[in-house]
């Protein structure tokens, strides 16, 4: 006797037809599945067995083979345990197999029947509706997030029993409807910018890596504010657009990570690591490889404090991240790609002891100690990075000034402003920011009058600008020139953007 239904496996973010094909045969009972499945899939025999005993259900004494097509992927997790009691129960003739027709099967199975939540899920139904599939059977535990996929029904069960008696129409099981309500854009209680006292300049440069979502790097001694300047870069980005709400939460669930009510994500992400991180924790990695920081971080920000203790084989790995938007993860039998356009903003100390060039503590390093402190961060890095900007002590008439400080939303508001001119600029892209530009959109929308052209020429020189970093300048003036409304990148927005490359006009702070 033989049977066929459908499941899907996780691969990336990318939701892939499994064919579950089971047959019975005479002969000593057995259980054997093949088509390339990892150790949690060869499991399965052992839950799916129980969890059928544990619900009443008769499970065949005949020698069963199960195989998982198409046979060159390797498929692991949990979720193909329902399609393979399920494709058992059609097999044995006490399931209508035209029940299943149209309909795709996802979920672990407890030993007592009951259906446990998998992972991924938001992009399994995704897969689900790409393949034609009109109905998702999956756990109850995860299902409104399935039900985010318009175009799909989602049926919700708690157990096997129950999904048994729907297909056999001896219960009803309603479509599930998505929560009304996704997470608040802007949860209460937030930091602000109005909380910071003084460094004028350091958020001047933070708005402009958010307008133009620039890569930034803030240098100065313990204690002047760097990480709390950081906090608070998130409360001035515009809220998630509906195409990368999606995209985040794909990214969060294949991690592991959904939303408490299921719904879609719509703040942005703050990821900060510790220095500690290993490599594949970072771009990720793993056996089934899963979304590391730097995909976690996709449509919001990174935070890399403590910048010079990372290892620098790991920091070397931001390279592709930062240039591509993208992360790539080869394994023998598949690659899979991550997305990871992320706003950088890392901090680090001018060297060891913290206070060198400080005004009011001596450092304690020697030359050779801060040369090889700040020689961690490579220049291929450092040039991907637009914005180096010095973070001064707070002096004290700066912490007792009463002056009111811009608050996140009088700062959000410019940067929201700077970035619907580039969306009007890139309407068809998917990254219409500043620092997403090609180097023949550079020469096309930074284009330079006289003065501006010859004021850049001196600072190439002067700084031995690389190449690239030639080119961030040009965006960084472009996106100051956003901010201020002008059409033109002029002599002043060129000045102010070699203002931010600190480390290049002062190789060892």
């Amino acid at each position: 006797m033989y049977a066929q239904v459908n499941t899907l496996a996780l691969y990336g973010l990318q939701g892939v037809v499994v064919q579950v094909e089971i047959d019975l045969a005479q002969g000593l009972p057995g259980f054997e599945i093949v088509g390339l499945p990892g150790h949690s899939v060869r499991e399965a025999k052992d839950r799916v067995r129980a969890a059928m005993r544990n619900c009443g259900l008769e499970f065949p004494q005949k020698r069963i083979t199960a195989n998982l097509a198409p046979a060159h992927l390797r498929k692991e997790g949990s979720g193909f345990d329902l399609g393979l009691a399920l494709g058992i129960l059609v097999a044995e003739e006490q399931i209508p197999p035209q029940r299943l027709n149209g309909v795709a099967l996802v979920g672990e199975l407890a030993l007592d029947g009951t259906l446990r939540s998998v992972r991924g899920l938001l992009s399994l139904a995704l897969g689900a509706r790409e393949h034609g599939f009109y109905t998702l059977v999956a756990p109850a535990s995860c299902a409104q997030e399935a039900a985010l996929v318009s175009g799909l029904q989602v049926i919700g069960a708690e157990s096997l029993r129950d999904v048994v008696l729907w297909l056999m129409g001896k219960k009803e099981l309603p479509p599930v409807r998505p929560h009304d309500s996704a997470e608040p854009a802007l949860p209460s209680g937030r930091e602000d910018f109005s909380e910071i006292k003084g460094q004028p300049h350091v958020k001047r440069a933070l708005e402009i890596a958010a307008a133009g979502n620039h890569n930034i790097l803030l240098i100065g001694p313990p204690g002047s504010g760097k990480t709390m300047l950081a906090k608070r870069v998130p409360t001035i980005l515009p809220p998630l657009t509906a195409r990368e709400s999606l995209q985040v939460t794909q990214v969060h669930s294949v991690a592991g990570l959904r939303t408490a009510n299921g719904g879609l994500m719509q703040t942005r992400p703050f990821r900060t690591p510790h220095h500690t991180i290993s490599s594949g924790g970072l771009i990720g990695g793993g056996t089934i490889p899963r979304p590391g920081e730097v995909s976690l971080a996709h449509g919001g920000v990174l935070f890399l404090d403590e910048l010079p203790e990372f290892r620098k084989s790991v920091l070397e790995m931001l390279r592709q991240p930062l240039e591509d938007a993208q992360v790539t993860i080869s394994r023998t039998q598949a690659t899979y790609t991550f997305p990871s356009r992320f706003l950088l903003v890392a901090a680090m100390n001018p060297c060891p002891c913290g206070y060198y060039g400080s005004d009011y503590k001596t450092c304690s390093c020697t030359p050779v100690q801060i040369a090889k402190y700040q020689s961690k961060i490579s220049g291929p890095l450092l040039d991907r990075i637009d914005l180096h900007i010095e973070v001064p002590r707070v002096t004290y008439q700066d912490i007792v000034n009463q002056t009111q400080e811009p608050s996140s939303r009088d700062i959000g508001a410019r940067v929201l402003m700077a970035r619907d001119v580039q969306a009007k600029r890139f309407p068809d892209r998917t990254s219409p920011y500043n620092a997403s530009m090609s180097s023949s959109d550079t020469r096309f929308f930074c284009e330079l009058g006289p003065d501006a052209r010859s004021l850049l020429e001196k600072s190439f020189d002067v700084l031995g600008l690389s190449a690239r970093a030639y080119e961030r300048v040009l965006k960084v003036a472009r996106t100051i020139a956003d901010l201020a409304g002008s059409a033109a990148v002029e002599e002043a927005h060129v000045a102010e953007a070699v203002q931010y490359r600190s480390l290049d006009r002062h190789p060892t702070l």
